[in-house]
């Protein structure tokens, strides 16, 4: 009977050390400022004015380099127009393989972003270089803030806002830049996505 009551007490030990270092259940990430969580949060999505490879195996007619154009989508034989907008490569690529699988068996199909055009971010108001800037790679608040060559003498530094398109809303994000940069680091230089504006007061 002893030997039952020292098992149930080791057995609840182990559950509350396991519950107190968070091993007894599945850690949740916490959102990051500017971002949502996704499944495929670090891919590339296609965008417009960005160019696409789009090769077929063994068929030099459907294969071509095309670029997306202003409403999204991409004009290839067989297929006409394919939104590619909003995709990551690969999904796009999925949706290719089923279409023209109606007109061939078992296609083989890859597409590359060759250029990428539609990264494009906006810095107004109190900086030194107010402007739309086309970016190449993933880039922060203060690398955008870099390009503009930096804040103005009279910029409210810590009043800057993102206003970031989110389907039919706008969405304001403050950013403090005298917290991002001090010592104390509280508050984080999150990731821009494509289309955010900074305003700088």
């Amino acid at each position: 009977m002893l030997r039952h009551v020292r098992m149930a007490l080791f057995a609840t030990l182990v559950i509350l050390a396991m519950t107190a270092t968070g091993l007894g259940s599945a850690a949740v990430p916490a959102d990051e400022p500017g971002s949502k969580s996704t499944p495929e949060q670090g891919d590339y999505r296609i965008g417009p004015e960005d160019v696409l490879d789009i090769a077929v195996w063994n068929n030099t007619a459907i294969s071509r380099t095309v670029p997306v154009r202003p409403d999204g989508k991409i004009s290839l034989p067989l297929l006409n127009d394919m939104q590619a907008a909003g995709l990551t490569p690969m999904q796009f690529r999925e949706i290719l393989i089923k279409k023209l699988a109606e007109y061939m068996p078992t296609p083989e199909v890859s597409v590359i972003v060759r250029e990428v055009h539609s990264f494009k971010v906006s810095v107004i108001g109190e900086v030194k270089r107010p402007g739309r800037h086309e970016l190449k790679s993933r880039a922060t608040v203060l690398d955008v803030l870099a390009l503009a060559e930096g804040l103005g003498e009279f910029a409210a530094r810590g009043r800057i806002v993102i206003l970031r398109h989110e389907g039919n809303s706008l969405k304001r994000i403050l950013f403090n830049y005298n917290k991002v940069v001090s010592a104390d680091g509280e508050l984080e230089n999150f990731l821009l996505q494509p289309g955010d504006i900074i305003v700088v007061p």
